[in-house]
């Protein structure tokens, strides 16, 4: 591929220049994959600037895969809504307290307090599963730009106990 164009229609978005920045080591070996050193790289950058965004996209896509794959649960919190999503192979499960008071999720100890008392009567909880619609890692990615973060599963596991013990 070395000093070849081709169109690459991108899958994900670039990844912001601080994600880059942090995953430079990365990038190199990337583009040294590609029989790209350094040097050339330098070149590359002050002479095609079409080219660098392709290595960029490319690389881009193959982070977010790699990240995506990897993912198992994703929580989108806002003030009076928490959904929590378990990422399968296959499907994927959501769970949804919804809050009927001044409470506010984004507030520590109000989570804290919610956490401890789901049966009230002010939190109501939701939970289905459903089969990707799309593909699976392009699912999470949608729900990732919409304001979502990925997470180790600790507040989905906890309701999910709680729920199940009901």
């Amino acid at each position: 591929m070395k000093n070849e164009l081709f169109l690459f229609h991108m899958k994900y978005r670039q990844l912001t220049k601080e994600q880059l920045e942090s995953l430079h080591e990365e990038f190199a070996q990337f583009l040294a994959s590609q029989e790209i050193d350094a040097k050339e790289w330098s070149k590359i950058k002050e002479t095609n600037s079409q080219l660098v965004e392709e290595e960029l996209n490319l690389f881009s896509d193959m982070v977010w895969d790699r990240v995506l794959t990897n993912t198992k649960f994703v929580n989108h919190v806002s003030k009076k809504v928490l959904n929590l999503f378990k990422c399968d192979e296959f499907q994927m499960t959501r769970i949804v307290l919804q809050l009927k008071d001044s409470k506010d999720f984004n507030d520590q100890e109000d989570l804290k307090w919610v956490m401890e008392n789901l049966k009230h009567d002010s939190i109501e909880i939701l939970a289905g599963s459903k089969k990707y619609s799309i593909e699976r890692n392009l699912e999470i990615f949608r729900i990732l730009e919409s304001g979502a973060e990925i997470s180790h599963g600790e507040l989905y596991n906890h309701v999910a106990s709680l729920m199940n013990k009901s």
